[in-house]
C-alpha cells in the first residue's frame, strides 16, 4: 500500500557564498559572506493536496521550490519523493523520477524558448525523457495536451510571442503535463499576469488537479490566490517556517504574528471593522540577520527570550505548526478572522 505522503523535505537548508573574490577578502581582512536563503525547513506534502508556501519577498520560498525541483542541491537535510531520497538516488532512479515532477514558473514568457513553435516546446519533455518516438503520436499527444488547457491544436505552429501572458502561461502548464507528472512545482505562475487572466490559470489548475489527481507545491505572495487554492499554508519569514496550519485555518484563526501581520494586509473590502495589526518595520538583511527570533525587531509581542532563543515549530493537535515563544507562553491573544 503506498503512503499518502508524496514528499518529504527535511530539515533543509541551502546557503549561498555571497563573498567578495579571495583577493579583495585578503587585502580588506574580511571574512567569507555566506547567505542562508533556507535554513531548516521541514513539511510533508500528501497525495492529491495543495501546500502553499506564502511570504514576503526574499523570505526562501522559491529557493525551496527550486530545492525540490533539484535545480538546487541542498546544503542540508533531505527531499523525498515517493519515499526516495532525490539526492542520493542513482542517475538511472533520478531520470525516471524528472518524470513523475515538472515545474511552472513565474515568466512564462521567459520560460518559453522563443525561437522554437510552440507545438516543439510541448513536446520536448516527451522527447527527452524518451516517452514517444513517434511523430505522429507525438503530434497527438500534443494536440490533446493544448486542447487540455483550453487552447486550439491549430496553436502548435505559432510561436511564444503570438501568444498573451494567460496564454502563454497555459502552454508552460501544457508542457508541464505532457510527460503525466504527479506532481507540479508551481513558482508563482500568476504574478504576471491580470486578475481576471489569473483566476482562469487556478481554475484551470484546480480542473487539472481533479481529472489527473496532481499534488501541487504552490509558491505565491498572493493571498487571495493562496485561499483559492490551497489545502493548506506554510508561513516562510527569512528562511524558516514560521506556522503551517489548512488553509481555513490560517485564514480564520492565525497564531504567529507574522501571519496576522501578513492577513492584515489584505484590504477589508467588506467594511467589517476588524482590528488590524499594522505592518510593521522591514524585513532584516539575510546576510546579518536578527538573533534569537528573526521576527523580534517588528514584532509587538517580542521580549528578551524573543532576542536571545530561537523558537521551535509546536505541533497542535489538528496538525497545525507554529514556532513563537509569545504563543508558547500565551502572551498572543488568538485574533479570530470574520
Amino acid at each position: 500500500m503506498k503512503s499518502s505522503v508524496l514528499l518529504e523535505v527535511r530539515d533543509v537548508a541551502r546557503e549561498f557564498d555571497v563573498s567578495k573574490p579571495w583577493l579583495n577578502r585578503v587585502i580588506e581582512g574580511q571574512p567569507k559572506s555566506i547567505l542562508k536563503a533556507v535554513d531548516g525547513v521541514s513539511f510533508t506534502i500528501n497525495r492529491g493536496e495543495t501546500l502553499s508556501l506564502v511570504g514576503e519577498s526574499g523570505c526562501g520560498k522559491s529557493t525551496i521550490a527550486r530545492v525540490v525541483c533539484g535545480l538546487y542541491p541542498p546544503t542540508r537535510g533531505a527531499v523525498i519523493f515517493d519515499g526516495v531520497d532525490i539526492a542520493k538516488a542513482s542517475v538511472n532512479e533520478q531520470q525516471q523520477l524528472r518524470k513523475r515532477f515538472q515545474m511552472i514558473f513565474q515568466d512564462p514568457y521567459a520560460s518559453l524558448n522563443p525561437r522554437w513553435r510552440v507545438g516543439k516546446i510541448i513536446a520536448e519533455p516527451l522527447v527527452s525523457h524518451g516517452i514517444m518516438t513517434d511523430k505522429a503520436e507525438i503530434k497527438k499527444r500534443v494536440d490533446q495536451l493544448l486542447t487540455q488547457v483550453g487552447l486550439s491544436p491549430q496553436d502548435q505552429e505559432k510561436f511564444p510571442h503570438e501568444f498573451s501572458g494567460g496564454q502563454r502561461q497555459r502552454i508552460s502548464i501544457a508542457r508541464a503535463l505532457s510527460s503525466n507528472p504527479e506532481f507540479l512545482v508551481c513558482d508563482e505562475p500568476t504574478s504576471a499576469l491580470d486578475v481576471s487572466v489569473q483566476a482562469q490559470i487556478l481554475n484551470l489548475m484546480k480542473d487539472l488537479q481533479r481529472e489527473f489527481g496532481l499534488t501541487y507545491l504552490f509558491i505565491s505572495h498572493n493571498l487571495a490566490v493562496v485561499s483559492h487554492i490551497s489545502t493548506r499554508v506554510g508561513v516562510m519569514y527569512l528562511g524558516r517556517l514560521v506556522e503551517m496550519a489548512d488553509t481555513k485555518t490560517i485564514f480564520n484563526r492565525p497564531l504567529h504574528p507574522y501571519t496576522q501581520m501578513l492577513l492584515s494586509a489584505i484590504p477589508d473590502l467588506r467594511m467589517t471593522g476588524k482590528q488590524r495589526t499594522p505592518v510593521a518595520g522591514e524585513v532584516p538583511n539575510p546576510l546579518n540577520p536578527p538573533s534569537g527570533c528573526t521576527f523580534h525587531p517588528r514584532c509587538p509581542y517580542a521580549n528578551d527570550r524573543c532576542k536571545l532563543e530561537a523558537p521551535k515549530m509546536m505541533v497542535a493537535n489538528d496538525g497545525s505548526m507554529v514556532s513563537c515563544h509569545a504563543v508558547e507562553e500565551k502572551r498572543i491573544p488568538i485574533k479570530l478572522v470574520a
